[in-house]
């Protein structure tokens, strides 16, 4: 089940994450791209972001939800700036609170197929022609742990 992916992914990555001095944090993960606290503030806002698009999906048809200009976001909160042990702090109760809201969800509501979306334009993958809740909650999952591979030693996660 997504959630209890979710919980695992974000307990095992945890220790390894809080283990990264604050210099280490501070540095890009590749040359040209985020610092490693900038993809946690990136999978911060993404659990923001996803918990109320899977709170709305089990109260309407639709899975038309707004994205968000990721870059932006993470220039305008200048998680640069915050502190590693608080971002990590919020990044693990968000996706425990995602795990619970996923967990939540009806059988009927996971599994009921969309054919009004707009999946395509948000999700990680490319989503199948009549995705599900579940399907989009599994998704969020392979997002998360893309990001942590980019970031872990060794490419863990």
């Amino acid at each position: 089940m997504p959630w209890t992916a979710l919980r695992v992914v974000v307990e095992e990555s945890l220790p390894m994450l809080q283990a990264m001095a604050e210099q280490e944090a501070d540095q890009p993960y590749a040359p040209g791209k985020w610092t490693r606290k900038e993809v946690i503030g990136h999978l911060i806002d993404s659990a923001s972001n996803n918990h109320g698009r899977f709170v709305r999906a089990q109260l309407q048809d639709s899975m038309r939800f707004e994205g968000y200009a990721q870059d932006d976001w993470v220039r305008v909160q200048r998680y640069r700036e915050a502190s590693w042990p608080e971002l990590l702090a919020l990044w693990r109760s968000l996706n425990l609170h995602l795990a619970r809201v996923m967990e939540a969800a009806s059988e009927k509501d996971r599994l009921r197929p969309r054919t009004d979306h707009a999946l395509d334009r948000i999700a990680f993958r490319a989503p199948p022609s009549t995705p599900t809740l579940g399907w989009f909650m599994e998704d969020y999952v392979e997002h998360l742990r893309h990001h942590l591979r980019q970031i872990l030693p060794e490419g863990r996660s």
